[in-house]
C-alpha cells in the first residue's frame, strides 16, 4: 500500500487527491495520486557521485570506440537486443527463454507463446526506435508509436493502445486496485499530456544544455517511470528510451547497450532507487546507483562483443584450416548475429540456391560449428558457441559493487 506519508513533503513534486470507481471491484475510492515537478538542471551531486557518472561515461566511451572498429557492427545488433528484449521483459513480468527468443526468426511465427510474442514487439519497438532516433528525435508522437507497436496483439491492445493513457494506473498492487498500490502516477488528462511533452522537450534540449549524458538518462529515465503515461509498458519504454538518449546525445553510435540485465538483477533496489527521488528528492543516491547500472551494463555489453567476434574470428580460421571456402565462411559469418538458421533461411540471406545452402550447412556441422535440433516441428541449426556467449550471466567488473 502507498505510503502517503512519504510522499507527503516531496521536494520534487505533490500529492493530488483523486477519486472515481476502481475498474476491478467496481467499489468507489477516494486517494492520492503524485504528480512530480518539471525536470530542471542537473541536480548537486556529490564527489562520489559524479565519479561513478565519470565512470560510466568512461564506460560507454569504450563500448562505442569498440564497435566503431568493427567492420559491421551491426551484425552484432541482434543478439545484444534479443538479450534487452528477454530481460526488460522479465523485469516486467514477462518471461520467455533466451533460446526461444535467438530462434524465433528461423522457426518462424507458428505456435509462439504469448510471452514469446510480447519479447519479440519489444525487439520491433527498439528496432523502429533506433531508426527514429536521430531524425525524429524524442516526441509524445513517437513514444505513443512505439508504444502501439509494444503491445500489439497483447492483452494491452486496447482503445488505450498508442495513446498517452486516459484512465488511472497503480504501481505495484496485487489485485490491480488504486487503494492497495505501492505507488499511484499522476492521473490522467491534459496535464498528463503536457509534462510528457515537457519531457520530450527536456530529452531533445539536453545535449544543447550540455547537460551530462549519463545525468540526463537518470532523470529522464525517472521522470518516465514516474509519469507512467501509458496503459502498459512503461517500464520497457522507460528502459528503451535510455538508449534512445544516447545515440541523440551522440554518446553512441550504435545500439548495442543492453541495460535491463543489471537492472532486473537489483529490482528491489531500482524501484526503491525511484521511489527515493519522489520522497526525498535523493537524486544523488538514485544518479549514483543508475551510473553504476550503466557502466557495468557497457563493460559487460563490450566484453560480450568482443567474444563474440572472437568466436566469429575461431569460426573463421576453423573453416580455412579445413580447406572450405565460399559460402560456409560467409555463413559462418552471419552466426554471430543470427545463432539459430535454416537451409532455407540461409538460401535467401546468401542469396544462393537451396542445395548450396544444404551442402553449406552439413559442412559446418561437420565442424562442429553448427548442431542440428528441432524447435517447434522445424530442423534449426544453432551456433552453440554464440549462444552460449549471448546467453551467459552478467560480470560485474572494473571494481563494480554487487
Amino acid at each position: 500500500m502507498m505510503d502517503v506519508a512519504r510522499f507527503r513533503n516531496s521536494p520534487v513534486g505533490q500529492l493530488v487527491p483523486i477519486s472515481g470507481t476502481d475498474g476491478r471491484s467496481g467499489l468507489a475510492y477516494e486517494h492520492v495520486a503524485f504528480v512530480p515537478d518539471l525536470l530542471g538542471t542537473e541536480p548537486l551531486l556529490s564527489g562520489t557521485t559524479w565519479r561513478s557518472v565519470a565512470r560510466a561515461n568512461r564506460a560507454l566511451g569504450a563500448l562505442d570506440q569498440g564497435a566503431s572498429l568493427i567492420p559491421n557492427p551491426g551484425i552484432l545488433r541482434q543478439p545484444t537486443l534479443s538479450r534487452e528484449a528477454q530481460s526488460t521483459s522479465a523485469l516486467e513480468g514477462t518471461f520467455a527463454p533466451l533460446d526461444d527468443v535467438l530462434a524465433a526468426e528461423a522457426v518462424g511465427g507458428g505456435g509462439r507463446s504469448a510471452a514469446l510474442s510480447e519479447v519479440l514487439n519489444y525487439v520491433a519497438t527498439a528496432e523502429l526506435g533506433f531508426s527514429w532516433a536521430e531524425d525524429r528525435g524524442v516526441t509524445v508522437g513517437v513514444l505513443e508509436h512505439l508504444q502501439g507497436v509494444l503491445v500489439r496483439g497483447t492483452s494491452a491492445d486496447t482503445a488505450q493502445a498508442g495513446r498517452i493513457r486516459e484512465v488511472p494506473v497503480a504501481i505495484g498492487s496485487p489485485g490491480g486496485g488504486i487503494e492497495e498500490a505501492r505507488f499511484v502516477p499522476m492521473p490522467p488528462g491534459v496535464a498528463l499530456r503536457s509534462a510528457v511533452g515537457d519531457l520530450t522537450n527536456w530529452i531533445n534540449d539536453a545535449p544543447e544544455q550540455e547537460m551530462d549524458p549519463v545525468v540526463a538518462a537518470a532523470m529522464a529515465h525517472y521522470q518516465f517511470e514516474t509519469l507512467h503515461p501509458f496503459n502498459d509498458g512503461n517500464g520497457r519504454l522507460g528502459r528503451l528510451l535510455i538508449v534512445l538518449q544516447f545515440m541523440r546525445s551522440a554518446t553512441l553510435a550504435q545500439p548495442l547497450l543492453s541495460v535491463s540485465p543489471w537492472f532486473e538483477a537489483r529490482r528491489e533496489r531500482y524501484q526503491e532507487g525511484l521511489a527515493g527521488v519522489s520522497a526525498t528528492g535523493a537524486w544523488d543516491a538514485w544518479i549514483s546507483f543508475f551510473a553504476e547500472g550503466i557502466e557495468q551494463s557497457a563493460i559487460d555489453t563490450g566484453a560480450r562483443m568482443a567474444d563474440l567476434l572472437a568466436v566469429q574470428a575461431e569460426y573463421r580460421e576453423r573453416i580455412r584450416a579445413s580447406g572450405t571456402r565460399g559460402i560456409v565462411l560467409d555463413i559462418a559469418d552471419l552466426l554471430v548475429g543470427s545463432p539459430f538458421v535454416t537451409v532455407p533461411m540461409l538460401a535467401r540471406s546468401t542469396g544462393r540456391t537451396y542445395q548450396a545452402a544444404s551442402n553449406a550447412v552439413a559442412r559446418l556441422v561437420e565442424l562442429g560449428i553448427l548442431t542440428e535440433v528441432e524447435r517447434q516441428g522445424v530442423r534449426v541449426f544453432r551456433a552453440t558457441d554464440v549462444v552460449r556467449v549471448t546467453s551467459r550471466p552478467a560480470t560485474v567488473r572494473a571494481g563494480g559493487r554487487r
